[in-house]
């Protein structure tokens, strides 16, 4: 996979704006150090550092030049998943792969914003999607309660109920519901795509996947049932469960081959 493949992202024109912005970091904890020494060389006698805006500066420089490196990788993680959205790289992920970017980002843990480290890390995800594509149809088999009937631990049927698909808040008659739960989206997301590579369709755009989709349509709470991608049919309640039902049964078959080829306790045929 090269670059030339995500046309939506300008790889040169971003690490251009992320090496601005870490020079202007750089630049204004050399400029926050000069303050701090000229405010205590004029003012040695001040009791308040708030009495003076100059001497505020010693609060900010502070975190200059500590935590410059902190800054410097908060601008990198920012970066990092304005690409993957951007660049729509995110589609050939799974739930769980999107998961561990979406910690790495949050916690910060990201390799600096190169060329080089772009291009790897693009390669290395783009090699691995059909990897991805199988897990995606094994974590979401693996997430399901065999408390429902509908949820058959042999194989994928018609249907499937997952749990926490709906956001709520409260208890028995005063429970509500906000929206769609975004890790549930991102299972809905790993169904729809496997549904789509088996059916020889390209991976729908993760931009436009579940989440969206649910929340334009304010799915629940204003329509209860929605389509997607013509592949599937979800439906919300309040205690948290979304129903599926998967719309082509020639591709749960093939769903099911997938399941078989991990499990092997599991039989690939449809049910009767």
């Amino acid at each position: 996979m090269t670059l030339e493949l995500i046309p939506s992202v300008s790889i040169e024109n971003l690490l251009s704006q992320r090496d601005a912005i870490i020079e202007r970091l750089r630049t204004a904890a050399k400029l926050f150090q000069e303050i701090d020494v000229l405010a205590n060389s004029a003012f040695p006698q001040a009791r308040y550092s708030y009495a003076v805006p100059a001497l505020e500066c010693r609060r900010l420089n502070s975190r200059f030049p500590d935590h410059l490196e902190d800054f410097e990788k908060s601008v990198d993680a920012t970066a990092w998943d304005h690409l993957l959205v951007a660049s729509g790289l995110r589609t050939f992920m799974d739930a769980e792969a999107r998961k561990k970017w979406d910690v790495s980002i949050s916690e910060r843990k990201v390799p600096p914003l190169t060329d080089e480290n772009i291009r790897a890390t693009f390669q290395d995800l783009y090699m691995k999607r059909n990897e991805m594509f199988e897990n995606g149809v094994i974590a979401v088999y693996k997430s399901l309660s065999w408390d429902y009937k509908t949820n058959s631990p042999r194989r994928f049927g018609r249907r499937i109920i997952l749990r926490c698909c709906v956001d709520t808040f409260g208890n028995g008659a005063k429970r509500w519901v906000t929206g769609p739960c975004y890790e549930a989206c991102n299972k809905l997301d790993d169904l729809i795509r496997v549904f789509s590579l088996l059916d020889g369709k390209p991976e729908p755009d993760s931009r436009m996947g579940a989440y969206k989709t649910l929340r334009e349509a304010q799915w629940p709470k204003e329509q209860t049932t929605v389509e997607l991608q013509g592949m599937l049919i979800v439906r919300g309640f309040k205690n948290g469960n979304g129903h599926i039902t998967f719309l082509r049964s020639d591709l749960i078959d093939k769903m099911n081959l997938i399941l078989a080829k991990h499990h092997s306790h599991t039989l690939p045929p449809a049910e009767a």
